[in-house]
């Protein structure tokens, strides 16, 4: 054995030329040489770091006095002395540091017998710390715990990032013994682009040792075609001396954990999806339109192609579809009966692609938007419509090509009828439709349906409503002697086009025409209905040739009993009963008012509306003038009651300007009615222009708001019957004014071209002169009206009217009215201020409806039993 200090150096500069990194770092091995005489003569380095005693402090002292607890010595000179006498020994010796603070530990020594140069008995002792092999021993069993145990995949890569060791876990997802994995690298597990990444990340956490959280890597396992998800976290390894020694990996399979996001991420997907069909579908109220915004939710959405048939008797109207069970939980088929492929025609009324080229071979290529189809027995909509039960269908089909790899064709059911048939599908390349899809389908295709039913409804009701409004209103061009005539209708109800506003142009006896313009409080349906009531009733007294203060009276009281079931009496009682919050109450604003073209006159009676504005001419060269608001006395409401109405009479002169209208024309929530008021009299101040334009301007100028209220417009430019239009003769009560009657007649007639009409004028004009004469009182007034239509009237002052009887066949008159009525095509009569009128109208020759032929001898005999 070398001694000395040469010898000593010589040992410490070669154990320090070690590669760092080396067991004996772990381990902490020290040594030191006892001499021939028992005391230590070499102190190793590392001696002084496992004792803490400088070679100074231990050279030359007795390592059993140094370091043994006095207890221990005796055994321990025995043992030495063996030693020096050539015996190798190992054992564990208990050891403290002497002059220190009482540490003590157990060493593991193991003694070798050397010989000096001298051929002296010496000896070299290599010293372990227990301790420090104990802590190795648990690192050792604890890695091994740890990499061996592992449920997850664990791997060693060395620095040229080839496995130095795998985990059983791992082989047992990848196959064969966890050694024979060494040496390979990521691209023996993964597939290229995989690999790539992996190895990136491998090269990066031991360039820069950042360590890598959740790199998520899809691959397959081998032998196996799904693929499957990993987390895979990498650190880097380092050595005892902190050199890195390679980077470890560990990684989790993360599949069903994927496939949970991924289903919960399409559960919240398809919730947003019904959510938002629940915004959009059905706000229009139309069918093609709902059909519409079910596709627009849907594509892209949901899926790449979609379209939508309906049945065409319901596009058309038709709700002549019976409802046939079909079974326990089918709902019932229009058109077709159980057991039966549907019969009836459907239409294709959408279509929406998110792929160019869908027209060639998506659902939509067979059948195009608007036509009018049949799905063939045994294919899946024939199927779908027959049962009302989803199909899902595989592959392109007959109608998508091989463009679609998934099809859901899904009945439109609506409160058990299946209104129509949608469908959707998904392209190659997208994932196939599943159960959860076809769950959402439904419920998107019963979403619609309901909606597309109750457009159904409303169109239904509406076109009822409409027919019902325009039944109630005038015809579009309303004629009137002496009247050029304009109007209005705009409801303020878009959705259903009806309210209780109305105006009437009314032909009466004498050429004369009444207006009528009327307003319903209330809105809808309900008040379109009123509105009908009282526009037929006053249809009816206007038939009576009531005056016009008369007409509003009978309209009060009809008004009054429209909420009562009992009529106007009912409704008098009610108001003096408690039922009298039970009864509705209708009321009602209306302006009526007869023109005379003759006299050009106008009475005029108000129920609480607007008052008529009246535009005057004007003169050549003069600037226009607003119009004049008519000061008519303003009676209360129809349906108050209680209250009489006044009438006033007012001379129009040719050319002016009446209009009549509702308070939806000039009154809003915006501004006040006085300002509307203003703004109808300064728009209506040219009274020249043609009346259509004058309707126009109006609408265009005022701010009506509309939407908030009905609007109706009457307008009346007054053009009086031409003074040689008009016959009008005084006759005095004497038997000679029949025969003077018959002359005026036929010296009247021939002036205006009726020469054809003439016997019939004359013996019609004799039999009512004579009824005047024999029954009348007072001087008899003769008036001819020429215009559309020729009208003789007869005037006396008896307030008696005639009616017409059947004579008996020993009779020898009282037969005079009927022939008045046989030979005109209309007669009546009329109370007036001074007594009555008895008229008749004879249609002009060559006019379109014809109604007076020459009375046949069979009439003739009738006329006398």
């Amino acid at each position: 054995m070398p001694g000395g200090a040469s010898g000593e150096t010589w040992r410490d500069s070669l154990w320090h030329s070690s590669p760092p990194g080396s067991i004996y770092d772990y381990i902490k091995v020290a040594s030191f040489s006892i001499g021939p005489d028992g005391l230590i003569d070499q102190w190793s380095l590392r001696a002084e770091e496992l004792f803490g005693l400088t070679a100074a402090e231990a050279v030359g002292r007795d390592p059993v006095d140094a370091f043994m607890p006095p207890e221990l010595r005796a055994g321990a000179h025995r043992r030495v002395a063996e030693i020096l006498d050539g015996k190798e020994w190992t054992g564990l010796i208990p050891f403290r540091i002497p002059g220190g603070d009482g540490a003590h530990g157990v060493a593991e020594i193991y003694v070798m017998p050397t010989q000096t140069e001298t051929a002296e008995r010496a000896a070299l002792c290599v010293v372990v710390d227990v301790r420090a092999l104990r802590r190795i021993e648990s690192d050792l069993a604890a890695s091994q715990a740890i990499f061996g145990q592992s449920p997850f995949g664990f791997l060693l890569f060395g620095t040229d990032l080839t496995v130095q060791r795998a985990n059983r876990r791992f082989a047992t997802v990848f196959g064969g013994a966890a050694e024979e994995h060494r040496g390979r690298t990521v691209h023996d597990y993964l597939p290229a682009h995989e690999a790539d990444r992996m190895a990136d990340a491998l090269r990066r956490c031991l360039e820069t040792g950042d360590s890598v959280n959740d790199l998520q890597i899809t691959g397959a396992a081998p032998g196996s075609r799904d693929n499957r998800h990993w987390s895979i976290n990498l650190y880097r390894v380092h050595g005892g001396t902190g050199r890195p020694i390679g980077v470890a990996g560990i990684g989790i399979d993360v599949t069903r954990r994927h496939l949970a996001a991924r289903e919960a991420a399409g559960v919240r997907r398809n919730l947003a999806l019904l959510n938002e069909a629940g915004h959009r579908i059905g706000n229009s109220l139309d069918l093609e339109t709902t059909a519409r915004e079910l596709l627009d939710v849907t594509v892209p959405g949901f899926c790449d192609l979609a379209a939508v048939d309906l049945y065409q008797g319901l596009l058309l109207g038709d709700d002549d579809r019976p409802a046939r069970p079909q079974g326990p939980g089918v709902p019932s088929l229009p058109g077709h009966g159980p057991g039966r492929a549907p019969s009836a025609p459907l239409r294709r009324v959408a279509f929406s692609s998110a792929v160019s080229d869908a027209p060639l071979s998506g659902p939509g290529a067979l059948v195009s938007v608007g036509e009018v189809h049949r799905y063939p027995a045994g294919s899946p909509g024939a199927f779908a419509l027959r049962t009302a039960r989803p199909r899902l269908v595989e592959g392109g089909g007959s109608e998508s090509g091989e463009l679609v790899q998934s099809t859901l064709v899904v009945p439109l059911v609506a409160h058990d009828t299946v209104v129509g048939l949608a469908q959707f599908s998904r392209t190659k390349g997208s994932e196939p439709f599943g159960e959860r899809d076809r769950a959402v389908a439904v419920e998107l295709a019963a979403r619609a349906a309901v909606c597309i039913d109750n457009a159904r409804l409303y169109r239904r009701e509406h076109e009822r409503a409409l027919i019902l409004q325009r039944s109630l209103l005038p015809p579009g061009d309303p004629e009137a002697a002496g009247l050029d005539i304009a109007c209005r209708y705009l409801p303020g109800n878009a959705a259903t086009e009806v309210g209780g506003d109305w105006f009437d142009v009314i032909e009466l006896p004498g050429h004369r025409t009444a207006l009528v313009v009327g307003d319903v409080m209330g809105r809808g349906l309900r008040a379109a209905v009123a509105m009908g009531e009282l526009r037929t009733a006053v249809r009816t007294l206007a038939l009576l040739d009531l005056e016009p203060a008369e007409v509003l009276t009978a309209l009060d009281e009809i008004a009054r009993g429209l909420g009562a079931p009992g009529g106007s009496q009912q409704a008098s009682r009610a108001a003096l009963s408690r039922d009298a919050d039970r009864s509705e109450v209708y009321l009602a604003t209306c302006v009526y008012a007869v023109y005379d073209p003759v006299t050009r006159r106008c009475t005029i009676a108000n129920a609480g509306h607007m008052p008529p504005v009246l535009v005057e001419p004007v003169e050549e060269g003069a600037e226009p003038r607003p119009g004049l608001l008519l000061e008519i006395p303003t009676g209360m409401p129809l349906g108050v009651g209680g209250e009489p109405f006044e009438e006033v009479e007012v001379e129009l002169p040719e050319g002016a300007l009446l209009a009549l209208y509702t308070d939806g024309l000039v009154e809003s929530r915006t501004h006040p009615l006085e300002e509307g008021l203003r703004g109808l009299r300064d728009a209506l101040a040219d009274p020249a222009r043609p009346l259509e334009e004058v309707c126009d301007h109006v609408l265009n100028t005022l701010d009506t708001r509309h939407g908030e209220d009905d609007i109706a417009l009457l307008m009346a430019r007054v053009q009086g019957l031409p003074v040689d239009a008009v016959g009008d003769w005084q006759l005095p009560r004497e038997a000679r004014s029949v025969g003077r009657a018959r002359e005026l007649a036929r010296a009247k007639l021939p002036a205006w071209g009726l020469e054809g009409l003439l016997d019939t004028t004359e013996l019609l004009v004799s039999e009512l002169v004579t009824n005047a004469l024999r029954y009348g009182e007072g001087e008899i007034r003769l008036r001819l009206l020429l215009d559309r239509t020729l009208v003789c009237e007869v005037w006396d002052a008896n307030l008696v009217q005639p009616r017409r009887r059947r004579a008996r066949d020993t009779d020898e008159g009282g037969r005079g009215l009927q022939l008045v009525g046989l030979l005109s095509a209309g007669w009546g009569t009329r109370r007036t201020h001074r007594g009555k009128t008895v008229w008749f109208e004879l249609p002009l020759p060559g006019a379109v409806a014809e109604s007076v032929t020459e009375l046949s001898a069979e009439q003739l005999l009738s006329m006398y039993g």
